[in-house]
């Protein structure tokens, strides 16, 4: 176990740190990028829609606004007045879940002061458009820069959320990329994660990933980007990495807010026991040094803490997600601990969890009605499902590098840091690794500023 490795004596250090610093870590790695140099991961094709294949595709691009209405409104109402609360443990704040005390305070806003109406107004501001894709529906926005400055272009931008968010996590953002800062302007396309939102989702088992990256690959070639930058964070971050490994040479840049590292478990380990000790040997900086010890142990802690959820929407998301579609307070508690957790771990400590310190109550309701109103939680849960069915270190992209120019920001409350000595062997062409000064996980509803400035940042070294 590790303590007894973490306990070594100086002399010991120095040994292991030697033989395993200078000869064994080295071959592998250079092994690992021989054998991932010229790899490309297969495109493939899929059809996910509904019976046979047809012959020919309706690929057509359809302009698309969203809609509410008075009797979607008073059905919302009727299941939140039908709720039954649970009374809080005494003293348990946001430990054992959402709190219901506070659950509470959140429902009756819902119910008696959030506007629907007016959100749905706030949705449309952006275009909104749908085409079919291997037999689905597929739901984007397209903003459009206005008043370009003369000899300039837009750089076209593809933005994916993860789970649970959606294509609103972006609308902070989207004014800071969109109008021109220093001669850069971008086009941006962020499109719903099919199953997820107002994209249709797959009536076949086996929608994972590489099947999304292949569809919004197709998706950007539909709109006739023949080359263009990408950004992700959650699953958008390893939809986007997947495009970046299936066609490299239409990929300028890939900028990522959230990259776990799955693979390499031997560097991950050695450095683990060693960083502490001697970083620099591990190629780990004093930033790297801070986020991840002392506390290693109670991290590990954490992530076994925070990845329930994850176990069970990647065995029986169907079971946990029929009381979730059935229930908006139950669907309203599930997404919004999230929200609360995995921007800051400290506000399990808070009665509120935190949740109004980063974000209001309407975009945080207006995030949860996006998957009531489209009955998208359990399609959303089963991509877990599909992704996690068989080992992450066996798929076929785990076993490509990626090597398109990469801008990775580390968030410092982001649910495990890497360090990019960790992200190198899978990122084989770096040229921006930023330690982000705040934020957590959903770093484009959090800190819109920060991570538009480092994509700036990072889009500029990329056109030098």
């Amino acid at each position: 176990m590790l303590p007894s490795f973490v306990d070594l004596s100086g002399l010991q250090l120095l040994v292991v740190s030697t033989a395993v610093g200078a000869g064994g870590l080295l071959v592998y790695f250079l092994l690992i990028r021989r054998r991932t140099k010229t790899k490309t991961l297969p495109m493939g094709d899929g059809w996910w829609g509904a019976g046979e294949k047809p012959l020919a595709e309706d690929e057509e691009i359809h302009p698309f606004q969203i809609e509410t209405s008075d009797e979607e409104i008073k059905d919302l109402y009727m299941r939140i007045d039908q709720t039954r609360f649970t009374p809080s443990l005494e003293d348990s704040q946001f430990n054992y879940g959402f709190n219901n005390t506070h659950l509470q305070k959140v429902v009756s806003y819902w119910r008696n002061q959030f506007d629907w109406k007016k959100q749905v107004k706030l949705l449309n501001k952006y275009p909104h458009f749908k085409t079919k894709i291997e037999g689905l529906d597929v739901h984007f926005i397209h903003v459009r820069p206005s008043g370009l400055q003369e000899g300039h272009s837009a750089k076209p931008l593809l933005m994916v959320h993860g789970w649970p968010g959606s294509f609103f996590e972006f609308y902070k953002i989207l004014p800071l990329l969109t109008e021109g800062r220093d001669g850069l302007v971008f086009e941006v396309i962020c499109p719903s994660i099919p199953g997820y939102g107002f994209s249709e989702a797959p009536h076949k088992t086996g929608f994972d990933s590489i099947a999304a990256a292949r569809i919004f690959y197709k998706l950007m070639q539909r709109l006739g980007f023949k080359e263009f930058y990408m950004q992700g964070g959650d699953w958008g971050g390893l939809i986007t990495t997947n495009i970046a490994q299936m066609r490299p040479e239409n990929v300028k840049g890939l900028h990522l807010n959230f990259f776990p590292v799955t693979k390499h478990n031997l560097r991950m380990l050695v450095s683990l026991l060693l960083g502490a000790y001697v970083p620099f040997l591990v190629g780990f900086t004093r930033e790297d040094v801070k986020r991840i010890f002392p506390y290693f142990k109670k991290n590990v802690y954490e992530m076994l803490r925070e990845s329930g959820y994850m176990h069970i929407q990647a065995t029986k998301p169907d079971t946990a997600g029929c009381g979730l579609n059935d229930s908006p307070v139950g669907l309203a508690a599930y997404i919004l601990e999230k929200f609360s957790t995995w921007t800051d771990k400290q506000f399990r400590d808070l009665e509120d969890g935190g949740l109004e310190r980063k974000f209001s109550l309407d975009d945080l309701l207006t995030n949860v009605m996006i998957y009531w109103v489209t009955g998208s939680i359990v399609s959303s849960m089963r991509f877990y499902k599909e992704n996690l069915n068989r080992n992450p270190g066996k798929r076929s992209d785990a076993k490509i590098g990626v090597c398109v120019p990469t801008g990775l920001a580390a968030f410092p409350n982001e649910l495990l840091h890497a360090p990019l000595v960790w992200a190198q062997p899978r990122y084989k062409n770096v040229i921006s690794y930023s330690y982000m000064l705040r934020g957590g996980h959903f770093a484009a509803f959090e800190e819109p500023e920060l991570l538009a400035e480092d994509i700036r940042q990072f889009v500029k070294k990329v056109e030098k």
